[in-house]
């Protein structure tokens, strides 16, 4: 059985308060798009209960198994709950890593549900929401995998009527790595006027000013390019653009197609209209 486990990007990210236990408070809307890896699980045939295959973006070929893969804590979480047969999983990696756009919880969210359908165990979707919060803050997305506001730490979710259908969408991501634990440790928490859920009512062509991505100013103070290429986008006519995340991705909406890759030449380019 193959599933695609698909890439999300911010619209906005405000970071409201650091919490007594180490953790930070935050706003955010979640939002799906089309750029997706590819997940396949097959019966095992190499006589262990796991196995995992990655290909890499660049076409690199390699198995890991190692306790950090997102498919790895997956399965183990679901395996020590539940009775599952033995399975071997193929992954095809499209989303970049240290990009801000959810590639590995994804991956790992797609994994419980495949686990989920293929073993016939019958959970709900509060339940693999519930089991997904184990795995990263925002995990539990990818199970409805819609539009959503989150607060509290990024669990606490809301539907939210945003839609972004017909507009285009570009996404680049240099050759840069922004560790997320670093991103928190440099930024400083402010509470906002106003909440983002409001300000993203408001058109589209408003939101240049106003829905903002608290991680930028320390991005870009440490990589000016990542600045450079969020200028180039709205230089290129994008309605509005910001970084994904904690980065290191950037992406713009255009109100119709236009073709950058001469501009960005060099990074990781993805474009699509939004459906």
């Amino acid at each position: 059985m193959i599933c695609f486990p698909n890439a999300k990007i911010n619209l906005g990210l405000r970071i409201t308060e650091k919490r007594p236990d180490g953790y930070h408070n935050l706003e955010t809307v979640f939002y799906p798009i089309g750029l997706k890896d590819a997940l396949e699980s097959v019966p095992n045939t190499h006589h262990t209960d796991y196995s995992l295959s990655v290909c890499q973006l660049d076409g690199t070929d390699l198995i890991d198994d190692s306790a950090d893969n997102m498919v790895t804590k997956a399965f183990r979480l679901i395996q020590s709950r539940y009775p599952i047969r033995p399975m071997d999983f193929y992954l095809h990696k499209a989303i970049p890593t240290g990009a801000g756009l959810g590639g590995g919880s994804s991956d790992a969210a797609f994994t419980l549900k495949l686990i989920n359908e293929t073993n016939n165990l019958g959970l709900s979707t509060f339940e693999l929401e519930d089991l997904s919060t184990h795995l990263g803050a925002d995990c539990s997305f990818f199970i409805k995998n819609k539009p959503t506001f989150a607060t509290g730490i990024g669990t606490v979710f809301e539907d939210i009527a945003l839609s972004l259908k017909g507009y285009y969408l570009i996404l680049i991501k240099p050759d840069i790595h922004i560790s997320t634990a670093e991103a928190y440790s440099l930024v400083h928490p402010v509470h906002p006027d106003f909440s983002l859920k409001d300000v993203l009512a408001d058109p589209i062509t408003t939101w240049k000013n106003t829905v903002i991505n608290d991680f930028e100013a320390s991005a870009f103070e440490r990589f000016p390019q990542i600045k450079s290429m969020k200028e180039q986008m709205y230089k290129h006519g994008a309605i509005y653009a910001s970084m994904s995340g904690s980065g290191s991705s950037v992406y713009g909406l255009f109100s119709e197609p236009v073709n950058l890759r001469q501009s960005f030449q060099g990074c990781f380019y993805w474009c699509e209209t939004l459906a």
